[in-house]
């Protein structure tokens, strides 16, 4: 019996319950408030609870009469446990209460805490296993040089930590750029930093080396937001005028509704070089959300190509001596009936050119634009003044939307494969009803007055015929507004059908 009670009496002691207590206190907070700790908290009680078994064992063993080996067991798995108690406190300071405090505090400044509560701890020990600390002060001075130099590493990066911290060179959230990789810094601890890539790596960077080198904070600019000037490069021939190339290609951006491009600063394009039988532009914008980058530069590189190919401005490539052979005349014959005929079926299926015969619609499709829109391109704008183009959708879907004095945007319709828009402008010179945006990317014939004009001069029949598709379109437009009733629509269409007809034969001079 003897032998069990000097067992408990060695292993239990009169602080043993309290700390036991304050553990479990602990532990039951950081699991309620830290979730995402879970793991590690979990680890650090484990810990501690071994660390009492292994008292218990050293208790067995001074039982045994073996009392220096159980001694020297006991005070090592007390300093182990006091490692857990000192771990837990830091995380319930740092984690919990100045967070609740609405005090923020960097990482690294919990990991020096817990470093200095570990040197603390094992002073307090040596002093209490009767170890004199004054003879340690005394030779303080080599001990110091030994471990710094033993240390200097890990020193520097402590102190690279504390110093990226204390100046805010870069801070959690920051995109970063070191060399040729780029992330966002999601911890900064006593050793190193944390970098998260766009392709899901994590590249830990020790501190001391951000210190010694250059490294860039993407994005970041004094009382600006954060965003991040992108460069989008493409060659068109010389053959162009660089104002040609800037203006289809800025107002193309600047109209369009580019997901992440900022509109303050507003992209530019500026040319940049001539050499190799090209000359090199570059898009500017400014990127707003930094982990989307590459899908960015692909949207923009989309609307560009979209806006040259309207302009009838062809990308180029370095001049290079090439060999090929060239198509027969019959080949590029062939090839021309058949997209002859694509585009005559397309146009059958107008309603405005439904009374056309079989040549005036061939005549109209020899004259017939391809124009494709990337995404979010607004095609028209509602109160602009018209340009005498009647667009058809090949693919793709476009909104039809009307804007109030407020901003406020009503969608009208969505138009698909087969439908058309802009003939009021086309047909009579008014000014945009309604604006179209695509809703995806589409692609359109493009149809304009001069080509029309050559028809109807031939046939002024053909005028009475619009006119009266013409009223009816706009009569619909007009309802979607007001809310007519069939009656009242029916009225606006006889009323209007006559200025109309005038409007048109006005406009190309019948």
């Amino acid at each position: 019996m003897s032998f069990w009670n000097n067992a408990i009496n060695f292993f239990w002691r009169a602080e043993s319950f309290p700390v036991l207590v304050m553990v479990l206190g602990i532990v039951f907070l950081l699991l309620h408030f830290r979730k995402e700790d879970h793991k590690s908290i979990i680890n650090t009680l484990i810990f501690f609870f071994v660390c009492m078994v292994g008292q218990f064992v050293s208790s067995l063993i001074h039982a045994l009469e073996f009392t220096k080996a159980a001694a020297i067991l006991y005070e090592a798995f007390v300093i182990g446990g006091g490692i857990a108690v000192i771990r837990l406190w830091g995380s319930l300071l740092f984690r919990i209460v100045l967070p609740f405090a609405r005090l923020s505090s960097p990482r690294i400044a919990e990991d020096i805490f817990v470093i200095v509560g570990y040197v603390a701890l094992g002073l307090v020990r040596l002093r209490y296993a009767g170890l004199d600390l004054t003879s340690i002060l005394a030779t303080s001075a080599m001990i110091t040089a030994v471990v710094a130099f033993a240390m200097q590493d890990t020193l520097g990066n402590i102190l690279g930590g504390l110093a990226l911290q204390l100046d805010n060179s870069v801070e959690i959230g920051d995109w970063i750029k070191v060399d040729d990789i780029s992330g966002r810094v999601v911890d900064i601890r006593w050793r190193s930093t944390l970098v998260e890539t766009r392709n899901w790596e994590t590249v830990v960077f020790p501190n001391s080396q951000l210190m010694k080198n250059k490294f860039v904070v993407l994005g970041r600019r004094t009382d600006q937001p954060v965003q991040w000037r992108r460069w989008v490069w493409f060659n068109v021939s010389l053959n162009t005028t660089p104002t040609r190339v800037v203006s289809a290609v800025e107002n193309a951006i600047l109209q369009a509704e580019v997901n992440n491009v900022s509109k303050n600063p507003q992209p530019s394009c500026v040319l940049m070089e001539m050499d190799k039988g090209c000359a090199r532009y570059a898009l500017r914008y400014w990127l707003t959300d930094l982990a989307v980058d590459d899908t960015t530069d692909a949207a923009v590189r989309w609307h560009i190509f979209t806006a040259l190919e309207r302009g009838g401005i062809k990308l180029a490539v370095e001049e290079r001596n090439v060999h090929y052979f060239k198509e027969s005349e019959k080949h590029e014959e062939a090839a021309h009936q058949r997209e002859l005929m694509l585009r005559i079926k397309t146009l059958k299926r107008v309603e405005l050119l439904a009374q056309m015969t079989d040549d005036e619609l061939r005549k109209l499709a020899e004259r017939l634009r391809y124009a494709p829109f990337a995404k979010g391109n607004i095609i028209a704008k509602q109160g602009t003044p018209a340009q005498h183009w009647l667009f058809i959708i090949i693919s793709g879907e476009a909104e039809v939307y009307l804007e109030a004095a407020s901003g406020e945007k009503r969608i009208l319709n969505v138009l698909s494969k087969g439908s058309f828009f802009g003939e009021m402008s086309l047909m009579t010179g008014a000014p945009r009803a309604a604006s179209v945006i695509a809703k995806t990317d589409v692609e359109c014939y493009r149809l304009d007055k001069d080509a029309f004009e050559e028809i109807m001069r031939e046939r002024p029949s053909i005028a009475d015929e619009v006119a009266h598709i013409l009223v009816e379109r706009r009569a619909q437009l007009d309802s979607a507004m007001q809310n007519l009733d069939d009656e009242s629509l029916n009225k606006v269409i006889h009323k209007q059908h006559g200025e109309v007809l005038a409007t048109v034969k006005r406009f190309f001079g019948l």
